[in-house]
């Protein structure tokens, strides 16, 4: 098993007729925090929501990054709210801020906004998460659901979240990059 923590997985996009009504991980860029043996998690970095911050967690909207909603991180345990942020991992752990990779952190949304804005750079709010249990994402990769790519620093926090799925595929030096001009429903192209 390849460890794919802190790797995009891309949505392989797919014709309309092939979708499920609604489906959360359609044209989705999910950044995975965690992989092992035991399965997978992360976060899908495209999905922004018409819900402001601070309806859902007061005190947070004027420390989050723009778009400043509240995004969907994936379809599990919407009810719970995670943060991802960016810093330059030399936090105290006490702080609230978890160190993941490559500058990526998690933060304790218990914490004093206050206390946390000062020490991170860019900061998002999401409802929920992406989880995959024991091989269930290996499954999904090897029939051809995701394109697994790098990814770029300024990914999960792009100020453009709804073009992000095409520019990571178009940005791919592979075949993949073609899939970046799949019409959203090819019937009508």
């Amino acid at each position: 098993m390849t460890d794919l923590t802190g790797r995009l997985l891309v949505a392989v996009p797919q014709e309309q007729s092939e979708l499920g009504e609604g489906d959360v991980f359609t044209r989705s860029v999910v950044l995975v925090l965690h992989h092992d043996e035991e399965g997978a998690h992360g976060l899908i970095l495209n999905r922004p929501l018409s819900a402001e911050v601070d309806a859902v967690l007061p005190g947070w909207q004027e420390h989050v990054s723009s778009p400043d909603c509240v995004f969907q991180g994936g379809p599990v345990s919407l009810d719970t709210a995670l943060a991802l942020a960016s810093a330059d991992g030399n936090e105290d752990e006490s702080l609230g801020i978890r160190s993941l990779f490559g500058g990526i952190c998690l933060v304790d949304l218990d914490a004093p906004p206050p206390i946390i804005a000062p020490v991170v750079d860019s900061l998002r709010i999401y409802a929920g998460y992406a989880g995959w249990g024991e091989g269930q994402l290996e499954n999904e990769i090897d029939v051809g659901m995701w394109f697994v790519v790098d990814a770029q620093p300024g990914d999960a926090f792009s100020a453009d979240p709804g073009g992000l799925w095409t520019r990571v595929l178009k940005r791919q030096h592979s075949p993949v990059s073609f899939a970046a001009t799949f019409p959203s429903d090819p019937d009508l192209n």
